[in-house]
């Protein structure tokens, strides 16, 4: 079975992760310059370094021409931001998990098989599966008919907090790192630079996510992620909604085959 996944960001990488490793063969798409903030646990990381391994799974960027047939040993990461491999690969299961939060992204006469995560796309038009991705009593649920519940704005809440372990650009620029993917930090000590501009945790915890340096950052665009649990290893793990929504999807995919 044949499955391309829009994206190659956390919850994109969760799902190939599981996927690849229940015999699967996986393609995903990306831009040419991903802003993951959890690069650690995504295979967009691939577009950079060429290959990268996540949780044993590994992935290889190849050239959109040559990305098939797609390798069996590893999951294969093309820069592909039209999704042109849906005309050209014709996968079993297409799943988007690029999180746009937006109807229209896809449509259920693209696969036999079509998966949305998230809100915005409407089960029975724009996917024939939309996963629940809102963290609560439903996260992971598959919805059939009608949409996912509304995007709230606010991050989930890990360790008793939400907005204020994450960062965002305060200014338009070019981001640095000051500190990198699982160092501890403390409340106002700085994260990344954005141009000139610091910007400081508001929490102390460890940086859990970071976007790439050289990144041109937009204000107000996500950049880091810092975790109040001050566990160094949840920043190269798959996370337990990542690993929750994987789930979905697969049994998604096995109740379609057994229909």
């Amino acid at each position: 079975m044949r499955v391309l996944i829009l994206g190659a960001g956390e919850h994109a990488s969760s799902t190939a992760h599981r996927l690849f490793r229940c015999g699967l063969t996986v393609v995903l798409t990306e831009v040419p310059a991903p802003l993951a903030v959890r690069r650690a646990v995504s295979f967009c990381s691939a577009v950079w370094e060429g290959e990268v391994v996540v949780e044993g799974v590994r992935a290889v960027h190849r050239p959109l021409a040559a990305a098939l047939p797609a390798a069996p040993d590893c999951v294969t990461v093309v820069v592909d931001p039209d999704a042109t491999l849906v005309e050209g690969w014709r996968p079993d299961v297409l799943v988007d998990a690029r999180l746009l939060k937006q109807p229209g992204a896809t449509s259920v006469a693209q696969a036999p098989l079509v998966i949305s995560l998230g809100p915005g796309p409407c089960a029975g038009v724009d996917a024939h599966v939309v996963v629940e991705t809102q963290r609560g009593h439903d996260l992971g649920r598959l919805i059939e008919s009608g949409c996912a519940l509304p995007d709230t704005g606010v991050p989930g809440t890990i360790g008793g907090h939400d907005t204020t372990r994450v960062l965002r650009a305060p200014v338009a620029g070019v981001v640095r790192g000051m500190r990198t993917i699982g160092d501890p930090v403390a409340a106002g000590e700085t994260v990344a630079m954005v141009g000139e501009v610091p910007v400081p945790s508001q929490i102390a915890g460890v940086v859990r996510g970071l976007l790439r340096d050289g990144t041109l950052a937009t204000p107000g665009l996500k950049l880091a992620d810092v975790d109040p649990r001050g566990e160094p290893r949840y920043c190269h793990t798959l996370s337990d909604k990542s690993r929750t929504l994987s789930g979905s999807v697969l049994e998604a995919i096995l109740a379609h085959g057994r229909r």
